[in-house]
């Protein structure tokens, strides 16, 4: 059975994952005949209240926060190789933005996590799929975007899409229901809630992002 890897910044859209996004991700896995392997960084974030949208001013811990989604069953992403991979997919929710990357603060000169990046950049050399939802293809961007250039899309924001420009990757405007897919680099990428007004929408599109990334496989 392939294994696809899921990198989870957290549990909730404000401060870490987008929880309609990681589960979609999860069950589309589960129906391409693929196993999931969930993964997180250990590590810190500030606590969000999802009633008010506001800081609440506690911290979290990521990979316990991400335990949730994964009901228990997810790894230390700085123990996770390429070679255990067949595939990686990470989901949107502003944890991927400012969690994994601080994209969110820093636009095109972000940083990103080590064990992301070593991940990220070991998937690439070894020429394995790297699908990302929702706002995750900047992590993308800002991660390979001066060696690989890769395209990947975010849907249609404008703001958005010329930070992932400037990083030397290329934006490629998306339906919410679409997909793009940068075949020299493996990378499959779909806007999911940058655009989704309903969960239908981010699901269809979702769908699409992980049978293809099993495809490229």
């Amino acid at each position: 059975m392939k294994k696809i890897g899921v990198v989870l910044s957290g549990c909730g859209v404000f401060d870490g994952s987008e929880i309609h996004e990681a589960v979609l991700t999860l069950l589309a896995i589960d129906r391409n005949g693929c196993e999931a392997v969930c993964m997180a960084p250990d590590m810190e974030l500030d606590e969000v209240n999802h009633l008010t949208s506001e800081p609440t001013g506690a911290r979290r811990n990521v990979l316990a926060e991400s335990a949730r989604i994964a009901r228990g069953r997810i790894r230390n992403i700085s123990d996770v190789k390429a070679a255990d991979l067949d595939a990686v997919i990470f989901p949107g929710g502003y944890g991927a933005a400012k969690n994994l990357c601080n994209f969110a603060e820093k636009g095109a000169g972000a940083s990103i996590h080590p064990d992301v990046a070593r991940l990220l950049k070991e998937m690439a050399l070894a020429k394995k799929p790297i699908g990302a939802i929702c706002i995750a293809p900047a992590l993308i961007a800002a991660a390979l975007g001066k060696e690989l250039r890769p395209k990947v899309t975010i849907g249609t924001d404008a703001g958005t899409a010329a930070a992932i420009n400037a990083t030397g990757s290329e934006h490629v405007d998306c339906p919410v229901t679409e997909f793009v897919v940068d075949k020299e680099n493996k990378i499959v990428t779909t806007p999911a809630y940058m655009l989704a007004k309903r969960i239908s929408e981010a699901c269809e599109g979702i769908d699409k992002t992980v049978k293809a990334v099993v495809g490229l496989i």
